[in-house]
This record gives structure tokens, C-alpha cells and sequence, in this order.
């Protein structure tokens, strides 16, 4: 079985990222208090659409992992999700309960089912959802575009959608205190790493699938998130092979792989793809491969998982789990 894959080629970068948004209380609310996130709301999106509420969206449907999760981190329950069990899969950082209308595939989602949770917004992600944003404005709901990805700065893309959403959401003091947690959480592993003297602070990161019978790697190489994170701690990320300008990701053979040297190696697990042994479906290919076996970061007994679930395309509390199991297997 293998993993759901992002896309692996960013689409024209002519969308820009415009985390901008006001609230707009009417007259007379305390702008100080809780009434000021009950009025208008007007944002310009990832796509540089200016998206007008009425109040801030209660009912969210949201199509992509990393904007459902932060939408759960700051405190709403989304009436609608695109692929249920898979999010509650692949990303553990908010549990979402489980009985969330599933309104069908990330990117083909069922528009019955959709608009059978009578949204008042729809949150789509850029590259996966671009040819739905026409189709669901003529639903009369107000769509936010989203951008998933930049390896220009991955973290702060991440943060800016996160903020985003917040702002849709009304829900700027929550966004505010749960980013700055994220920025303690990332100061702390930083002096964390720094402590523990390491041999080596190099490390590069890998999820893996079988096709056919060749083992075929990605490697999360400079400009993806998993990447900045780790060298936002201390660490290298040593994959200088080329990368798509989105997601930061490469491709490579169990060869290729060799070239990260003593390097740590850390890569993708779940509990919906290991087998009972704790093997990732492509770990037993590698069990007779002279180059996998004599590599030396294998030889210096440098390879980790991650913990099952840590989705490594996430927002906010997904990266705090990233940053721990960097942390924890070389701590």
C-alpha cells in the first residue's frame, strides 16, 4: 500500500500568499472583547481573493489535512472533511472525531455531500484544489484558498496559513497564542539539541514506497517543511539533491540514498501501513540489498522512524510533533 502523495510540482507561483485580513464589528461592539470577532470579517486569500463573511465561518468544510487540523487547533469542530479516516490517520496532532461528514477525496470531493453540511465557508488548498474553486463559489458559500506549501520558507507559509484561517475563524487571539507556543516549543528543542553534544547534527529525511518490487524514496530535501524544522533546531539537513519549488521534494533509489554518508536517517511511519514485525512495507526489500546493508549511516545504526501519524505536511501542532521526534531519537 502507498502512502498519499502531495504533489510533487508547485504550480505558477502568481498567487500571492495574502494572510491579510480585518475584523469588522459593528457599531458600538467592544473591540476589546469577544464581540469583536462576531462581525464582518473580510480576508484576501492565498489566491488574492477578497473573501467576505458575514460573521466569522462556523460552518467549515474543509478539503486538505494541514487546514483541517488547524482549524481543530483553534478550536472549531468542521461540520465537513475531505477524507475522514485518512486524516485521522496520517495526522494525529487533533483527533477528529471520527463521525465528521466525509464529503469524499481531497481532490475530488463529493459537492452533495459538501453542501449537505450547509457550510458557511469551504477551505480549500491551492495546487490540489484550483479546479474546484470556480465550481464551489457557484454554490453561493464563500471559498478561502489556501497555499499549502512554499519551500521558499516553509515555516512561515506554514504560520501564514495558519493565520489565515484564523482570521476567518475570528479566531486571532486563539491563532496568537498557539504560534507562540509553537515558537517556544521550537526554542526549546533548539538549546535541547544544543545540550546533547551530538556526534553528527546531520540528518536527512525520507518516506519510501514499493513500486513493483524497487523501493522507490523521497527524500524532504532544503525548502521542505520536516527539513527547516530539523535545521530550525540545530540540526543539517544534508539532501542537497534537487527538489520541486513547493514541497522541497526529491526522488531517489537506495544508491542515490547513500549519499547523506553517517548522516541520521529518519523517515515516514504509521500504524495503518507497519507490519507486525515493525516494518514499513519497504523495509524488507531493503533486507537483502548489499548497498542498504553496507550504507553508513546503516552501519552506524542511525536510522528512526517517526512515531506513527506525525504528518509531516501539517500546520503548527503537527510541527511541534515533527521537532519532538527529532528531538526524542537523538536525545
Amino acid at each position: 500500500m502507498r502512502m498519499p502523495l502531495l504533489p510533487t510540482l508547485a504550480l505558477a507561483g502568481v498567487y500571492a500568499l495574502g494572510a491579510c485580513g480585518t475584523s469588522q464589528p459593528s457599531s458600538g461592539d467592544d473591540v476589546d472583547g469577544a464581540a469583536a470577532d462576531t462581525g464582518p470579517i473580510t480576508v484576501t486569500d492565498a489566491a488574492n481573493r477578497t473573501v467576505k463573511l458575514d460573521a466569522p465561518a462556523e460552518r467549515v468544510v474543509v478539503l486538505e489535512w494541514q487546514q483541517t487540523e488547524d482549524v481543530l487547533a483553534l478550536g472549531v469542530e468542521p461540520v465537513g472533511v475531505a477524507d475522514v479516516e485518512g486524516y485521522n490517520t496520517w495526522d494525529t496532532a487533533e483527533k477528529l472525531d471520527p463521525d465528521t461528514t466525509d464529503v469524499g477525496a481531497r481532490g475530488e470531493p463529493n459537492m452533495d455531500a459538501v453542501f449537505s453540511t450547509n457550510p458557511d465557508l469551504v477551505i480549500v488548498e491551492f495546487e490540489r484544489g484550483s479546479p474546484l474553486i470556480k465550481q464551489l463559489e457557484k454554490y453561493d458559500v464563500p471559498v478561502l484558498v489556501t497555499k499549502g506549501a512554499d519551500a521558499e520558507d516553509p515555516i512561515a507559509n506554514m504560520k501564514a496559513t495558519f493565520t489565515l484561517i484564523a482570521q476567518a475563524l475570528g479566531k486571532d487571539a486563539e491563532a496568537t497564542d498557539v504560534l507562540d507556543e509553537f515558537d517556544a516549543h521550537l526554542a526549546k528543542a533548539k538549546q535541547t539539541i544544543a545540550d546533547a553534544d551530538l556526534e553528527t547534527s546531520e540528518f536527512a529525511f525520507i518516506d519510501a514506497y514499493l513500486d513493483g518490487s524497487n523501493v522507490s524514496i523521497r527524500p524532504f530535501g532544503q525548502g521542505s517543511l520536516v527539513g527547516e524544522l530539523g535545521e530550525a533546531i540545530g540540526l543539517t539537513n544534508v539532501w542537497k539533491g534537487e527538489v520541486d519549488e513547493a514541497y522541497g521534494l526529491g526522488t531517489t533509489d537506495i544508491e542515490g540514498l547513500t549519499a547523506i554518508g553517517d548522516a541520521h536517517l529518519f523517515f515516514t511511519s504509521t500504524d495503518a501501513l507497519t507490519d507486525a514485525a515493525g516494518y514499513e512495507p519497504w523495509m524488507p526489500a531493503l533486507k537483502e540489498n548489499a548497498i542498504w546493508r553496507n550504507a553508513p549511516f546503516v552501519e552506524a545504526d542511525r536510522v528512526y522512524p517517526f512515531p506513527s501519524g506525525v504528518w509531516t505536511f501539517g500546520g503548527p501542532r503537527s510541527s511541534e510533533q515533527v521537532v519532538d521526534a527529532f528531538v526524542d531519537s537523538l536525545t
